[in-house]
């Protein structure tokens, strides 16, 4: 092996070590720390050693991974809302089509242009991300999903945004929560704007 074969060698070695510890994905950027340029990377590319999951994005035996782990690790800074918080929770039984997944309002759409997995993004303030979201295993990796309290917030919130049956029933199954927390859900509803909401469609049946 020439000298300059065994160097292409290690540096294969070295890109399947650093993209596997990534997760099995990588951004562009990332590459560049190994010294790799745009030619490189094609190369690899072409030689099946790396794949162009999406712009920007490369994998190792990405496309092999099951959809979970795929928004796992394409999204871990998003919050599973919505029709995916209530898949999730068994508060409807049918899969949605598509992720929905709440977003910084500074993220880049162009993360979201990509044939597969599909994700429905919703583009949060900061402050409002994060409030209520807690860790929760998905696939091979994690992803953020919301408290069932701020869950139900956010369905009165964006209610124009589900269908009235899956608004209707997402209620139903909170309000036979036996460990729902009202003081809770109130204090998120108070931080979600949507008081009137949760006291008019809940606090009746309360």
């Amino acid at each position: 092996m020439t000298k300059r074969e065994t160097k292409r060698e290690q540096l294969r070695e070295e890109i399947t070590a650093f993209v596997a510890a990534h997760g099995g994905l990588v951004k562009t950027s990332q590459l560049y720390e190994l010294d790799m340029d745009y030619r490189k990377i094609q190369t690899f590319v072409e030689e099946g050693l790396l794949q162009r999951v999406k712009n920007g994005y490369y994998g190792l035996a990405f496309h092999q991974k099951d959809e979970e782990s795929m928004v796992a690790s394409l999204f871990p800074d998003g919050v599973l809302c919505l029709d995916s918080a209530l898949y999730h929770y068994h508060y409807i039984q049918k899969k949605p089509y598509c992720w929905h997944i709440a977003v910084d309002k500074n993220t880049s759409k162009s993360r979201f242009l990509m044939d597969y997995p599909l994700v429905q993004p919703y583009y949060l303030e900061p402050q409002a991300l994060m409030l209520g979201a807690k860790k929760l295993p998905l696939g091979d990796g994690s992803l953020y999903i919301y408290e069932k309290e701020r869950m139900i917030c956010d369905c009165l919130k964006f209610e124009d945004k589900l269908e009235r049956e899956v608004l209707q029933n997402a209620l139903r199954c909170y309000l036979r929560e036996p460990m729902k927390d009202i003081q809770k859900l109130m204090e998120y509803a108070r931080a979600r704007r949507v008081v009137q909401k949760v006291q008019s469609r809940i606090g009746i049946w309360l």
